[in-house]
């Protein structure tokens, strides 16, 4: 199982950065219009066939996913980084501390994701920044909780004690001991935070309020093909639609995969 599990991860891995490879060196194309080769159907020269401008919407779509791609790996980074400090401090810096951090929890949970992404990316200005700092900012909190709760459990290790009785200072327990033994929910986390970040991405700006309309973002390439649905144009909406989703549920099922991996339970298997 565990040998299964690192090949599918190694190809998973592998597939996402070809597309996020390709999605950079196709950008230039994706942009390229020709009014000569407007709203042509799939074919073997154009595999996603044309928009109304001749754009490749092949070119288009892996443009788009690699955009998403990086925004999901910039905005989960930087989430997790967020959810850590947090969760760590409210565990180890006493009942204040833990108080005021469990309120942010709360209230940001309590807030519908999509609404305070827009929000916080209208605040910012839009654009990439906006959606950045809007989805970064939205989706610690789950994974806070998560450390918070490991880390007080770490808290009535008999080592951990042994070391405050000895006189060591909290925090330099939690840097030294707790943080490194929390590495494998860290992670785990951290790639789950994926799919949400890109699925959120697309989805803020499908409705406006994300990423510039010049930009071949998978939320602007649906936007915009919606017109286009009801005159028998389907593959404006389905080839970037299905692409989008494949790329979460691998996101997804990479992430499950890790959480198997570093499950104790799983090491005789």
């Amino acid at each position: 199982m565990r040998k299964k599990a690192f090949m599918f991860m190694a190809a998973a891995v592998l597939i996402l950065a070809a597309v996020t490879a390709g999605g950079i060196f196709l950008e230039p194309a994706a942009m390229e219009t020709d009014f000569s080769k407007t709203n042509l159907a799939p074919s073997g020269e154009n595999l996603f066939g044309t928009d109304w401008m001749g754009r490749d919407m092949f070119a288009r779509t892996i443009a788009g996913l690699s955009l998403s791609i990086r925004l999901g790996l910039l905005t989960a980074a930087a989430s997790a980084g967020i959810a850590l400090i947090l969760g760590t401090v409210s565990a180890v810096s006493g009942r204040k501390a833990d108080a005021v951090v469990s309120w942010c929890i709360d209230l940001v949970m309590g807030i519908p994701h999509i609404l305070l992404v827009i929000l916080i990316s209208l605040a910012c200005g839009r654009g990439f920044a906006g959606v950045a700092a809007g989805i970064a900012l939205s989706h610690w909190p789950s994974l806070a909780r998560v450390i918070r709760g490991e880390i007080i459990q770490l808290c009535q290790a008999p080592y951990i004690l042994t070391a405050e009785k000895m006189g060591v200072p909290r925090i330099q327990n939690a840097v030294r001991h707790m943080i490194p033994h929390l590495m494998p929910q860290f992670f785990t986390g951290l790639v789950l935070l994926f799919p949400h970040a890109i699925l959120h991405e697309a989805s803020v700006t499908f409705l406006g309020f994300g990423l510039s309309s010049e930009q071949p973002a998978i939320g602007v390439i649906l936007s915009e093909s919606m017109q286009y649905l009801t005159t028998g144009r389907w593959w404006l909406a389905v080839f970037p639609g299905l692409s989008l989703v494949l790329v979460v549920i691998l996101f997804a099922m990479l992430g499950e995969q890790i959480r198997r991996l570093t499950d104790p339970a799983s090491v005789h298997e």
